[in-house]
């Protein structure tokens, strides 16, 4: 099939874009579509050096340092995108992509990150992180999320079938779109990441430094615990403040590479995660170096740790997003540190391997594709049965 891959927007290497560098490995010949293509030169290699077809977005002003403030033209720039010459249509959205218009002899199967956080479930808390809960900045910030919910939800309607990239938000799609997902866990290079036993003595946070993030939850949570050293690796709006309100036990790098990160994630003993976040990449990357975590308990990260009630533990939970419950959640993760194990974190890790991936996305393509052209665009029930069995037996 001629096969038409369409991204939110291309400005770095993320998570989203860590599955889209996998999609294309399952489709190298696909067109690629997205509202902005930003990328370096020399950061082109996962996309496999193609060009990218980009909206009205890309020649937008300032829309290289701030493409997301023109979120309410989204819905419109992604529309134009005129795909009838495709018969299969890939959306890995997490924002817009999947409102994509196709018609009724086209496939359109979606690649789920999440629906849209800040217009449904966790718009309280971007609006109140965002300081525009009240005033006429926050009515007209609420008007315009009303109306992106009522595009979301009458766009889902053009998806012939969803991907999930975790049960959560596969719930989270369900509650939203009433609509069944697939769950395909996103994929961690496994390979490339090495076990180290003998562990140094600090704790690392890798995150984008972002309110949402709750960096500056495990940030205090470690001021208050001064013979405990954290690391925490990553960029973003909070670094300059985190930076002056953090201890003398506590050392902000910034950004840094991928090397650099996973070096510190080998020798780390362990990993704190405070966020709510849909799977949670770096968690597993952390296991995969043999370094259990200690993580906020909700979200995608249950389904990638497992906490001492299992045969074998891989990290521990804190029930609430507060610097008292990290600091409880660290103590006790010192008491029980005899029951964690390297090999097991490795092991509980190449669940997610980028091998997995591919090989569980072709084969739903593949059934798609042949429900498809057989004319019924709907899961049979062996398929769902096939389905949800493929799921447990990876869980």
């Amino acid at each position: 099939m001629k096969t038409a891959i369409v991204h939110d927007w291309l400005v770095t290497y993320g998570g989203a874009d860590r599955v889209l560098e996998q999609i294309l490995a399952c489709f190298p010949a696909a067109d690629l579509f997205s509202l902005v293509d930003f990328l370096p030169a020399n950061e082109r290699g996962f996309i496999l050096n193609k060009p990218a077809q980009t909206s009205f977005f890309q020649h937008l002003p300032l829309a290289r340092q701030a493409f997301r403030k023109y979120f309410p033209l989204m819905a419109l720039a992604v529309e134009q995108f005129d795909l009838s010459a495709y018969e299969l249509v890939i959306s890995s959205s997490h924002s817009v992509a999947k409102g994509v218009i196709t018609g009724p002899d086209q496939l359109h199967i979606c690649y789920c990150h999440s629906p849209m956080r800040y217009a449904w479930d966790l718009q309280h808390q971007y609006l109140r992180e965002a300081g525009l809960e009240k005033g006429p900045v926050g009515w007209f910030t609420r008007r315009l999320l009303h109306k992106a919910r009522m595009w979301d939800l009458r766009t889902a309607n053009g998806v012939d079938e969803f991907i999930a990239n975790s049960h959560y938000i596969a719930r989270r799609i369900w509650k939203t779109y009433r609509r069944e997902a697939t769950v395909i866990y996103p994929p961690v290079d496994i390979n490339s990441l090495s076990v180290k036993e003998d562990k140094d003595d600090f704790y690392l946070t890798v995150s984008r430094f972002v309110p949402y993030k709750k960096v500056n939850l495990i940030v205090e949570a470690f001021n208050r615990m001064p013979d405990k050293k954290l690391v925490a690796i990553g960029d973003g709006a909070q670094l300059k403040s985190l930076k002056a309100t953090a201890s003398k036990n506590v050392t902000m790098l910034g950004f840094q590479s991928s090397e650099v990160v996973h070096d510190y994630m080998r020798r780390a003993q362990g990993f704190v995660f405070a966020a709510e976040e849909d799977f949670g990449i770096c968690v597993v990357e952390a296991l995969a170096c043999g370094t259990p975590v200690i993580a906020f308990e909700k979200g995608g990260v249950l389904e990638s740790v497992r906490d001492l009630s299992a045969e074998e533990p891989t990290g521990i939970f804190f029930q609430e997003q507060t610097p008292e419950a990290i600091i409880n959640a660290v103590r006790r993760f010192e008491e029980e540190r005899g029951q964690f194990d390297a090999g097991a974190c490795r092991r509980s890790a190449e669940r997610f391997s980028r091998e997995r991936f591919q090989r569980e996305f072709q084969e739903f393509c593949e059934r798609a594709m042949k429900r498809s052209k057989a004319g019924d665009k709907s899961l049979t029930s062996s398929d769902l049965f096939s389905d949800v069995a493929a799921q447990v037996s990876r869980m």
